[in-house]
């Protein structure tokens, strides 16, 4: 603990007073939770942001209750392909009693934590954005291509009424975007992860038909049997993936593909054999699977299980070229000099679940994911989710230079 007198009691103070750590607190108790977020008290902060920026902001609806903001910096070449600077909104559900601090509190202990849901996933980048694009006005910066700052909705729960649709429109066409930047992940050590694809999301149901009768009977051709037959073989398809993990050092979690089982269903009653089970399977391929192959495989499974099985797909995401990180792209080189030039280690990986970057390179618009924290342990998604406020600051600090790069390519 901090005394008073001490350094970090004074640099307590500091952090308490600086403009850019109280607007990222009060963008934080704005509570854009997950289920039936209202974004309206989000949307009039940002409006309010871009009003003491001196630049135009714009709100479009692609779906009812479904907002988007676009903050706009024209660049001094605008017609050039521009940059977006992309966040969303939203954030996951919290229980409360699993937290020490208010979720939606904001509270910085005297260690420069702090504490909020969106902390880290992603209110941080978010502001982040908008603090760089502050520092270089205040400075009488001029950047060559447009920069967009969106923060788009719904996000967490797969950007289908946002992103998704948003990439599709009139109005995104419109932004002439040659670059995206938006999340990643919070690094634990002195490497910064950076993230340059993502695995094809794939949720499958399994909807099994089988011979139905007395539990007390050996049937053949049951549901149950049948079940029993694609849990085993996709589980050992799992078994393999986490050795591959295991005996690669260089992989991380997005070079495999994930299987999980996330939902069964099925049944009438104890002593009765059920004419149908339903198995749900989230998987997640990567960026190396043949997806026509993999399917066929699922079908191959189906049949040799002995038919009546028939495959539903809630979610069934395309493969997405990843961008390409070499001398090609000219966004890249831009990006990687900055990072050069500040001295950062970087890793590029696969992202190992999803983000609206998925869209955006699905319309074959490059895009890095990439949130400047490290030495902070990876908290989104989980309680007590927090980010110190002078990785915080930091993390500003490498923006301004990345964005200026990056905008000036």
């Amino acid at each position: 603990m901090c005394e008073a007198g001490s350094d970090c009691s004074k640099k307590y103070q500091e952090w308490e007073s600086n403009e850019e750590i109280q607007l990222f607190r009060e963008y934080l108790r704005i509570p854009t939770v997950h289920p039936n977020v209202n974004y309206d008290e989000c949307v009039e902060f940002l409006k309010r942001q871009a009003a003491s920026l001196d630049l135009p902001v714009r709100v479009i609806e692609v779906n009812p209750r479904k907002p988007i903001v676009i903050i706009t910096w024209e660049g001094t070449a605008p017609e050039q392909k521009s940059i977006i600077l992309n966040s969303h909104m939203d954030v996951v559900p919290v229980y409360p009693e699993r937290w020490t601090h208010p979720p939606f509190g904001a509270e910085m202990d005297h260690e420069g934590r702090i504490y909020a849901r969106g902390a880290q996933d992603m209110k941080c980048v978010g502001m982040q954005f908008l603090a760089a694009i502050r520092a270089m006005r205040r400075d009488g910066v001029r950047l060559k291509r447009t920069i967009h700052a969106t923060f788009v909705p719904d996000e967490e729960i797969g950007g289908k009424l946002g992103m998704m649709e948003w990439v599709h429109k009139e109005s995104f066409r419109e932004l002439n975007a040659g670059f995206s930047i938006d999340e990643g992940i919070a690094g634990e050590g002195e490497t910064y992860p950076l993230f340059y694809g993502e695995r094809s999301v794939w949720h499958v149901y399994f909807n099994i038909s089988g011979t139905p009768g007395h539990g007390s009977l050996l049937l053949k051709g049951t549901a149950g049997q049948k079940a029993h037959y694609i849990i085993d073989k996709l589980m050992r398809f799992r078994e393999n993936e986490v050795k591959r993990l295991e005996n690669n050092p260089d992989f991380t979690i997005g070079d495999v593909t994930t299987v999980n089982i996330t939902l069964m269903k099925g049944g009438v009653q104890e002593n009765v054999v059920p004419p149908e089970l339903s198995v749900c399977f989230d998987i997640r391929l990567a960026v190396d699977v043949n997806h026509l192959e993999f399917e066929n495989q699922l079908l191959d499974w189906c049949r040799e299980a002995g038919g009546g099985i028939e495959l539903e797909y809630d979610q069934k995401c395309p493969y997405v070229k990843p961008t390409k990180l070499d001398g090609s792209n000219i966004y890249w080189v831009a990006f990687k000099d900055a990072l050069d030039e500040l001295g950062l280690q970087v890793k590029p990986q696969i992202f190992p679940g999803g983000t609206d970057s998925r869209y955006i390179r699905g319309i074959g618009i490059p895009a890095i994911g990439f949130s400047p924290m490290n030495n902070t342990p990876v908290l989104l998604h989980d309680h007590d989710e927090f980010l110190r406020a002078d990785t915080y600051l930091e993390g500003i600090r490498i923006y301004r230079k990345i964005i200026a790069n990056v905008a000036n390519a």
